[in-house]
Protein backbone atom coordinates (compact mmCIF):
# COMPACT_ATOMS: atom_id res chain seq x y z
CA UNK A 1 0.00 0.00 0.00
CA UNK A 2 2.90 2.40 -0.12
CA UNK A 3 2.67 5.19 -2.59
CA UNK A 4 5.42 4.45 -5.11
CA UNK A 5 7.79 7.93 -4.86
CA UNK A 6 11.60 7.62 -4.92
CA UNK A 7 13.41 8.37 -3.81
CA UNK A 8 13.25 8.48 -0.33
CA UNK A 9 13.98 8.30 3.10
CA UNK A 10 12.94 5.06 5.19
CA UNK A 11 12.69 3.85 8.79
CA UNK A 12 9.59 4.21 11.03
CA UNK A 13 11.04 4.01 14.96
CA UNK A 14 13.24 5.85 16.61
CA UNK A 15 13.68 8.01 19.61
CA UNK A 16 13.96 11.79 19.40
CA UNK A 17 14.55 15.27 20.75
CA UNK A 18 12.53 18.01 19.35
CA UNK A 19 14.53 20.29 17.39
CA UNK A 20 12.15 23.41 16.64
CA UNK A 21 8.11 23.55 15.87
CA UNK A 22 6.44 24.83 13.55
CA UNK A 23 3.39 27.45 13.59
CA UNK A 24 0.43 26.42 15.70
CA UNK A 25 2.25 23.74 17.97
CA UNK A 26 1.43 24.12 21.32
CA UNK A 27 1.89 20.60 22.61
CA UNK A 28 5.09 20.32 21.98
CA UNK A 29 8.72 22.44 22.49
CA UNK A 30 12.28 22.18 21.33
CA UNK A 31 13.78 19.98 23.87
CA UNK A 32 10.83 17.73 24.34
CA UNK A 33 11.70 14.01 24.20
CA UNK A 34 9.41 12.03 21.59
CA UNK A 35 8.68 9.08 19.47
CA UNK A 36 7.99 9.10 16.33
CA UNK A 37 4.48 7.45 15.38
CA UNK A 38 3.63 6.27 12.18
CA UNK A 39 -0.40 5.76 12.84
CA UNK A 40 -0.75 9.42 13.37
CA UNK A 41 -3.68 11.15 15.72
CA UNK A 42 -5.32 14.20 14.78
CA UNK A 43 -7.13 14.23 17.92
CA UNK A 44 -10.50 15.74 16.36
CA UNK A 45 -12.08 12.82 13.51
CA UNK A 46 -14.38 10.30 14.97
CA UNK A 47 -11.57 7.56 14.54
CA UNK A 48 -9.51 9.44 17.24
CA UNK A 49 -12.29 9.78 19.51
CA UNK A 50 -13.33 6.03 19.19
CA UNK A 51 -12.36 3.73 21.80
CA UNK A 52 -12.44 1.38 19.10
CA UNK A 53 -10.12 2.82 16.14
CA UNK A 54 -6.58 4.52 15.67
CA UNK A 55 -7.38 4.75 12.06
CA UNK A 56 -7.10 8.70 12.72
CA UNK A 57 -9.24 10.09 9.56
CA UNK A 58 -6.23 13.05 8.33
CA UNK A 59 -3.10 11.00 9.43
CA UNK A 60 -3.45 7.70 8.86
CA UNK A 61 -4.67 7.62 5.27
CA UNK A 62 -2.24 10.76 3.85
CA UNK A 63 1.29 10.61 5.51
CA UNK A 64 2.57 8.12 3.19
CA UNK A 65 2.26 10.42 0.00
CA UNK A 66 5.75 11.08 0.23
CA UNK A 67 4.90 14.87 0.79
CA UNK A 68 3.73 17.05 4.02
CA UNK A 69 -0.39 17.43 4.36
CA UNK A 70 -0.41 21.16 5.09
CA UNK A 71 1.61 22.11 1.69
CA UNK A 72 1.94 18.77 -0.40
CA UNK A 73 5.76 19.40 -0.13
CA UNK A 74 9.06 17.32 0.70
CA UNK A 75 11.20 19.05 3.60
CA UNK A 76 13.88 16.79 2.20
CA UNK A 77 15.94 17.37 -0.87
CA UNK A 78 19.29 16.90 -2.54
CA UNK A 79 20.33 19.28 -4.88
CA UNK A 80 17.29 20.88 -5.25
CA UNK A 81 15.58 17.51 -6.17
CA UNK A 82 12.98 16.55 -3.51
CA UNK A 83 13.73 13.71 -1.29
CA UNK A 84 10.04 11.52 -0.25
CA UNK A 85 9.11 11.39 3.10
CA UNK A 86 8.01 7.67 4.35
CA UNK A 87 4.93 7.16 6.13
CA UNK A 88 5.20 10.51 7.32
CA UNK A 89 8.35 9.38 9.77
CA UNK A 90 11.38 8.93 7.84
CA UNK A 91 13.37 7.85 11.15
CA UNK A 92 16.73 7.13 8.91
CA UNK A 93 18.18 10.53 8.86
CA UNK A 94 19.80 12.46 11.78
CA UNK A 95 17.02 14.91 11.72
CA UNK A 96 13.31 14.45 10.19
CA UNK A 97 10.31 16.54 10.33
CA UNK A 98 7.03 15.49 11.37
CA UNK A 99 3.13 16.27 11.27
CA UNK A 100 2.86 17.16 15.35
CA UNK A 101 0.45 14.28 15.48
CA UNK A 102 2.78 12.18 14.55
CA UNK A 103 5.17 12.53 17.53
CA UNK A 104 4.30 11.16 21.23
CA UNK A 105 6.35 13.03 24.03
CA UNK A 106 7.71 10.90 26.60
CA UNK A 107 9.39 11.32 29.95
CA UNK A 108 12.91 12.64 29.11
CA UNK A 109 14.56 10.44 31.42
CA UNK A 110 13.30 7.60 29.57
CA UNK A 111 16.88 5.89 26.99
CA UNK A 112 15.70 6.80 23.72
CA UNK A 113 18.37 4.13 22.58
CA UNK A 114 16.04 1.49 24.37
CA UNK A 115 12.28 2.84 24.00
CA UNK A 116 12.45 3.79 20.46
CA UNK A 117 11.18 0.39 19.80
CA UNK A 118 8.02 1.80 21.74
CA UNK A 119 7.69 3.45 18.85
CA UNK A 120 6.17 0.83 16.63
CA UNK A 121 7.42 -2.93 17.68
CA UNK A 122 6.24 -3.00 21.37
CA UNK A 123 3.41 -0.92 21.29
CA UNK A 124 2.19 -2.74 17.80
CA UNK A 125 1.94 -6.33 19.51
CA UNK A 126 1.36 -5.49 22.85
CA UNK A 127 -1.79 -3.29 21.35
CA UNK A 128 -3.06 -5.88 19.23
CA UNK A 129 -3.00 -8.34 22.09
CA UNK A 130 -4.62 -6.28 24.63
CA UNK A 131 -6.87 -3.50 22.95
CA UNK A 132 -7.82 -5.59 19.65
CA UNK A 133 -7.75 -9.70 20.44
CA UNK A 134 -8.43 -9.27 24.00
CA UNK A 135 -8.24 -12.72 24.85
CA UNK A 136 -10.01 -13.64 28.42
CA UNK A 137 -8.11 -15.06 31.23
CA UNK A 138 -7.31 -18.89 30.93
CA UNK A 139 -7.40 -18.37 27.02
CA UNK A 140 -5.19 -20.15 24.41
CA UNK A 141 -3.39 -17.69 22.27
CA UNK A 142 -1.23 -18.50 19.24
CA UNK A 143 1.54 -15.68 17.89
CA UNK A 144 3.27 -16.29 14.50
CA UNK A 145 5.98 -14.87 13.93
CA UNK A 146 8.67 -13.90 17.22
CA UNK A 147 10.47 -10.57 16.16
CA UNK A 148 9.69 -7.93 17.91
CA UNK A 149 5.58 -7.49 17.52
CA UNK A 150 5.32 -11.27 18.45
CA UNK A 151 7.31 -10.61 21.31
CA UNK A 152 5.38 -8.18 22.43
CA UNK A 153 2.19 -9.70 21.36
CA UNK A 154 3.29 -12.66 23.54
CA UNK A 155 3.54 -10.24 26.49
CA UNK A 156 0.16 -8.53 25.85
CA UNK A 157 -1.31 -12.43 25.99
CA UNK A 158 0.66 -13.24 29.68
CA UNK A 159 -0.44 -9.71 30.94
CA UNK A 160 -4.36 -10.34 30.19
CA UNK A 161 -3.96 -13.88 31.64
CA UNK A 162 -3.99 -15.92 29.10
CA UNK A 163 -2.71 -19.62 29.61
CA UNK A 164 -1.26 -21.29 26.87
CA UNK A 165 0.89 -18.73 24.66
CA UNK A 166 1.94 -20.70 21.58
CA UNK A 167 5.10 -19.10 19.82
CA UNK A 168 5.22 -20.01 15.60
CA UNK A 169 8.41 -19.66 14.29
CA UNK A 170 10.36 -21.37 11.47
CA UNK A 171 13.16 -20.22 13.71
CA UNK A 172 13.91 -22.60 16.82
CA UNK A 173 16.60 -20.01 17.88
CA UNK A 174 13.53 -17.44 19.08
CA UNK A 175 12.08 -19.80 21.68
CA UNK A 176 13.99 -19.62 24.89
CA UNK A 177 14.06 -15.50 24.60
CA UNK A 178 9.94 -15.73 23.40
CA UNK A 179 9.90 -17.43 27.08
CA UNK A 180 10.86 -14.75 29.10
CA UNK A 181 7.60 -12.80 27.19
CA UNK A 182 5.27 -15.35 28.14
CA UNK A 183 5.49 -18.19 25.44
CA UNK A 184 4.48 -21.11 27.32
CA UNK A 185 5.24 -23.92 24.08
CA UNK A 186 6.42 -23.24 20.89
CA UNK A 187 5.60 -24.91 17.29
CA UNK A 188 7.80 -24.84 14.21
CA UNK A 189 6.02 -25.36 10.94
CA UNK A 190 9.02 -27.34 9.54
CA UNK A 191 9.31 -29.78 11.95
CA UNK A 192 5.29 -30.92 10.86
CA UNK A 193 3.59 -32.42 7.55
CA UNK A 194 0.22 -30.97 8.43
CA UNK A 195 -0.58 -27.28 8.69
CA UNK A 196 0.16 -25.94 12.06
CA UNK A 197 -3.71 -25.21 12.82
CA UNK A 198 -3.98 -28.80 12.93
Amino acid sequence: GQTPVFPRIFGHEAGGIVESVGDGVTDLAPGDHVLPVFTGECKECPHCKSAESNMCDLLRINTDRGVMIGDGKSRFSINGKPIYHFVGTSTFSEYTVMHVGCVAKINPEAPLDKVCVLSCGISTGLGATINVAKPPKGSTVAIFGLGAVGLAAAEGARIAGASRIIGVDLNPNRFEEARKFGCTEFVNPKDHDKPVQQ
